[in-house]
């Protein structure tokens, strides 16, 4: 890379000047408060577009494990099941079909932002290699389905059903699950795989709910409004003014199609994202053909490895993730120190992503404002390589409301810098909740354990967990999580290690009649104090950060240890998590509290 000073014209102490100046507009705004979840009048924001579930008789059923969710964490917790011989188990999912991420996501333009050949899981199992480098949602959702099939998940699948309540039964040993559809399942072990980013959020603006135009959420698409499809071909918006609000990872990716549809489009940036080159290609068969036994989980480990600093003999993905998080920043946990010759790294990365907006955009006012003042994993990078020409078309305004959003909505008109825009549709790219501890209003149900407690309430003041899956006083319930947990940017790694691990737990449970296993309270405290000792570097990095999800919109102290994620990173974590299985005593449960003697 060099030195930085050569790269920019800017010295480092300019440079964080000028990025904390940055952050600190943008902390004039309570962002933590600057979203709303979707309820009352905005609750249309939340209905299904794709599938009307049909009616069914209620299920009243006894299964061994339940399954709440049923993206690609339920999928893989499913698989594992049977493949360790466990057959008698429920999945449960408010969507129309499996897929998670992908059955909402079909917004035009959705693809993988993680290499299609590590992100998609169990492809050796399925004898199958994606199509592109960075395949396309289309694909992915498609393949979601093949799972389930290949793997008879359907007849064990209670789609387009909302969980009401979990309820422990103490005396019977058993989760009591209700639904919306009338259904009580009973549960020895329940797995909760309802996904890092799944419960839609809105922004805070006022008058919201008063839009007389037409407007939907990015993971709602109105396609029957729009026209076209995934692939594009939006042409009922040849006539139409439409906003966007947000530039994130989705909005990158439907922006493009926006453009080339839309009479005229008005993108409403609060802050600009970061968006190196993607270079996605189609596979080469030949290599495909190539592939020995053991590709896929060598080609995962390599690459979870890079990310997470530990040195590999070859980089087999080699993209902008192992440049940024093997070569250049810290990781998402912090792993990698600070140090200085590393942030000189990200000043001079950052600095080409900035090159790029002005050799891409023709606009010198339109450039300067897309352009990224921050680290480079303050935000989710947004590798893509048509989103920076659109702002060249005619037809396309940057809305730059210099950190502070929009003003208000008044019939179709938006406001924003003083300025008025009116709209016939409003597309809200604003994202999704990330891992807040308020477990009951990000699933819309509630959790109830030993003596009737709400797992919400326990964790009022912050989560408190052993390794992030299991909480004292909820036995037999497993949280497919990353919050205390390892984080990985290749999600689809994490929450299939998550899931190989409840099934772990239910074969021994069911194998050696455990009738319940519960973390102690001495084991959780243990944990968040390890966290909480190890999470300074990443802290500080965060301090530093412009508000985003990844600090807890500005205030990463507030869940420092609680809320955040494994620090040693998410390659060090799973070997720990292997250690501790392999252990065979499940150090911190207590396999006997419901009067089962057990030897481990």
């Amino acid at each position: 890379m060099g030195d930085t000073t050569q790269v920019s014209g800017l010295d480092p102490e300019t440079l964080r000047r000028k990025y904390l100046a940055e952050r600190d507009k943008r902390l004039t705004v309570d962002r933590a408060a600057g979203y709303v979840s979707p309820e009352g009048a905005l609750a249309r924001y939340l209905e299904d577009p794709y599938v009307q579930g049909a009616a069914r008789p209620a299920v009243v059923e006894e299964v061994d494990a339940a399954l709440i969710g049923a993206g690609f964490g339920g999928l893989q917790t499913a698989v594992h099941l049977a493949k360790l011989g466990v057959d008698n188990f429920k999945i449960i999912d408010k969507a129309g079909d499996v897929g998670g991420v992908w059955y909402w996501n079909r917004y035009p333009g959705a693809s993988c932002d993680i290499e299609s050949y590590v992100y998609m899981p169990l492809l050796e199992e399925m004898g199958y290699v994606p199509t592109e480098k960075y395949t396309r949602g289309p694909e992915i959702f498609r393949y979601a389905q093949s799972i389930a099939e290949r793997f008879d998940l359907y007849r064990r699948a209670l789609l387009s059903t909302q969980v009401e309540e979990l309820r422990w039964d103490e005396t019977a040993g058993r989760w009591r699950i209700r639904t919306d559809r009338g259904d009580l399942i009973s549960a020895r072990f329940v797995c909760l795989g309802t996904g890092v980013l799944q419960s839609v959020r809105l922004p805070a603006i006022p008058g919201i709910e008063s839009f007389e135009g037409h407007s939907f959420h990015t993971s709602r698409w109105d396609y029957a409004y729009t026209g076209g499809d995934p692939t594009g071909g939006l042409d009922g918006l040849g006539d139409k003014r439409v906003g966007i609000v947000g530039t994130g990872a989705t909005a990158v990716q439907c922006i493009p199609h926006l453009g080339a549809a839309a009479k005229h489009l008005y993108v409403f940036q609060r802050t600009p994202a970061a968006v190196p080159v993607r270079d996605n290609r189609p596979t080469d068969r030949a290599w495909a053909e190539s592939l020995a036994p053991g590709w896929h989980k060598h080609r995962i480990e390599n690459f979870n490895n890079l990310i997470c600093g530990v040195p590999q003999e070859d980089d087999l993905v080699a993209d902008g993730w192992t440049e940024v998080l093997g070569r250049i920043s810290v990781d998402l946990q912090g792993v990698n120190d600070a140090s200085p010759d590393r942030q000189l790294a990200d000043f001079a990365y950052m600095e080409k992503v900035r090159q790029r907006v002005d050799e891409v955009v023709r606009d010198p006012a339109t450039a300067e404002a897309l352009k990224p003042w921050f680290n480079i994993m303050c935000k989710r990078p947004c590798f893509h390589d048509q989103y920076l020409p659109v702002f060249n078309q005619p037809n396309v305004s940057l809305v730059d409301t210099n950190g502070l959003g929009i003003e208000r909505i008044e019939g179709r008109t938006v406001w924003a810098g003083g300025q008025a825009y009116e709209l016939d549709c409003l597309i809200y790219a604003s994202g999704f909740d990330f891992q807040g501890g308020n477990l009951a209003q990000r699933n819309r149900f509630e959790v109830y354990g030993r003596g009737g407690r709400g797992l919400t309430d326990k964790w009022a003041g912050g989560m408190t967990t052993l390794f992030g899956y299991f909480n004292h006083g909820f036995p037999n319930l497993f949280n497919q999580t990353a919050t205390q947990a390892g984080l990985t940017s290749n999600v689809t790694h994490g929450l299939g290690e998550a899931g190989k691990i409840f099934a772990q737990m239910v074969r021994y449970g069911l194998s050696n009649g455990v009738k319940a296993f519960d973390a102690t309270t001495q084991a959780e405290i243990a944990w968040t104090d390890r966290l909480r000792a190890m999470a300074g570097a990443r802290t500080r990095y965060d301090l530093e950060c412009t508000p985003g999800y990844y600090n807890n919109e500005g205030k990463p102290a507030e869940f420092e240890g609680l809320n955040s994620f494994y620090p040693e990173g998410a390659a060090a974590f799973i070997r720990l998590m292997d250690d501790w299985v392999s252990d065979g005593r499940f150090e911190g449960l207590d396999l006997a509290r419901a009067g089962v003697a057990v030897t481990a």
